[in-house]
Order: C-alpha cells, then structure tokens, then sequence
C-alpha cells in the first residue's frame, strides 16, 4: 500500500503541468499546459495500456465525455486518476450512443505510472461504478489505437418476442411481441454483406472527420444474420466498422420487413438510394451490444 501511495505521488508530481479541460466550443477534450510551466514530455518509461471493459449502458449517456453527464469514457478516466493520479483521457474502439451496452470494449491510455497490470485492473473496478467492469489490463506496442487498430466489430441486437418481459430483463433487450415474418428477415439480413455505400443506414455524426476519421460511408459486412432461441430474436452482424447508428438503423429496416411493408428488393434499393430518409426508423438502444474488437 505504502510504494502504491508513492508511486501515486510521484506521479502526481510529474504531471502537475497538466491539466484535462472541457472545450465547450469544439466539444472537445484534451490537455493543455498550465501558464506558467514548461509543456510536459512524456517520459521514455511511458506505457500504451490496452483496457477491456464491459458495462450496462443504461444509466449512462454513452461512451464520448459530456459536460455534467455520466459517459463511460468519462468514469473510466476518473477512475484511471483516482489510482494513477495521472488525468488521462482513453481512447476507445468506438463512441456506443446513450443506453447501449458492451460485452468487451477496447480502450487505451497513455500512463507512466508503474503499477502491474493485474493490480491496476484490481484498483479500477474497485473505484468504477458496479455497472462498468475492467475485464483485463494489458500492456501494448506503441503505436496501438483501439479504433485505428482495429481489423473487425461485431454488435448484436436482441429482441424480445414475449408478450410479457420481465422488469430483470427490459433494460437490456427491446421487446416487440407483434407478429413479424422472421424468415423474411433472414432472407433480408444477406443482402448487406459485402461492401456498400451505408449513407442510408447513418444518422448524422456532429464528431463525424475528427481525429482523422473516415469520411466515407463505404462498409464492409462479413456477416449478417438473425437466429431464434426460446423467446428471443437476436442479430448479429460483423464488419470492418460501422457507421454512427448503423446497427439500429439496419434493425429498424429489418423490423420493417418482418412486418411485410418492405422485402429484400426493397432494402437493396435503401442501398442503392443512399439516404438516411429512405431506411426504416432507428431501434432502441436497449438491444444493442458490442460484443468485441478484433485486432
């Protein structure tokens, strides 16, 4: 406990020239140095910490940090300076919107504090709200990005189709007990494989080109599937990445097929037309999950 609280310090110290501030203007966040301080280098004992984490996403309002709300991203770095005493802010593999849920999310950091990874992971979720967990704490190559990194993505979507959902169970699925022609989804789900053009299925990202993101709306979807068990309809799709409310716009379509307004002819034309008004309505948050990140 005792080198834990020195090392805290010590860490502390060099890091007294800076400090995390919230841009109001930009939405952004960053560090800054202080006036009167020489602006900080990071030392040569710095380390590139790969973080999993999973968490329910219902109580707070997504990954990216806000002002004067509850982010996991923002927890997440609270938690980092409570054991570390270093502010951080840690990159993720993607911003999950308000209400969603991971199973194992990436995130990264830069520290230079010297706590084994195993104690650190410890540390974290003993500070860290119950509904986010630190799954594990590795150490990685410099140059690792848990977006940039990234080979593949895959999300599920869950559905409850009884006509009675348990409270244990509604924040965590969205439930639909009304008839749906789920064959007809199947059938639907392949046409999205492959690459294409997702402007039809993308809702409108205000942080959309920041920190050198892609600006095309060009995907590629390895797979694309729903399947049935007891009582619940589940999709599950993988793919290089996705676009801002891709998966629940997709679902949202796909519910529409289910109820015979729309066939797989139809949702190749939503493809081809390329407008986000053209695609069905977005889906709940509740249902979805990322599952995991592929590097």
């Amino acid at each position: 406990m005792v080198s834990l609280f020195c090392r805290t310090q010590r860490a502390r110290q060099r890091h007294s020239c800076r400090f995390w501030k919230w841009d109001s203007i930009n939405h952004r966040s960053g560090y800054s140095a202080r006036p009167d301080c020489e602006l900080h280098t990071w030392p040569s004992n710095v380390r590139n910490l790969k973080i999993t984490l999973a968490y329910d996403g219902s109580d707070f309002h997504g990954w990216q940090i806000q002002p004067e709300r509850a982010t996991i991203q923002g927890k997440l770095a609270e938690a980092i300076e409570r054991v570390t005493g270093v502010k951080v802010l840690p990159q993720g593999s993607g911003r999950t919107d308000a209400g969603v849920h991971a199973l194992a999310q990436v995130a990264s950091c830069e520290i230079d504090a010297g706590i084994p990874t195993e104690n650190l992971q410890r540390a974290l979720n003993h500070v860290l709200p119950l509904s986010i967990r630190v799954l594990t704490v590795e150490e990685a190559a410099p140059d690792f990005h848990p977006r940039k990194s990234a080979r593949a993505k895959t999300y599920r979507y869950r559905i409850y189709r009884g006509e009675l959902c348990s409270p244990f169970l509604a924040r965590y699925v969205y439930h639909y007990p009304y008839p749906l022609d789920e064959q007809a989804m199947r059938s639907a789900a392949a046409v999205v494989i492959g690459a294409h053009d997702f402007s039809s299925f993308a809702a409108v990202d205000p942080e959309a080109g920041g920190d050198d993101e892609e600006l095309s709306k060009v995907r590629t979807i390895h797979s694309s599937d729903w399947s049935r068990e007891a009582e619940e309809l589940t999709y599950t799709v993988r793919g290089s990445s996705f676009l801002h409310h891709m998966v629940r716009n997709l679902v949202g379509t796909f519910l529409l097929v289910g109820k015979g307004t729309l066939d797989s002819a139809g949702m190749k034309q939503i493809l081809e037309e390329r407008k986000r008004s053209a695609a069905g309505p977005t889906a709940p948050a509740s249902g979805l999950y990322l599952v995991g990140v592929e590097y």
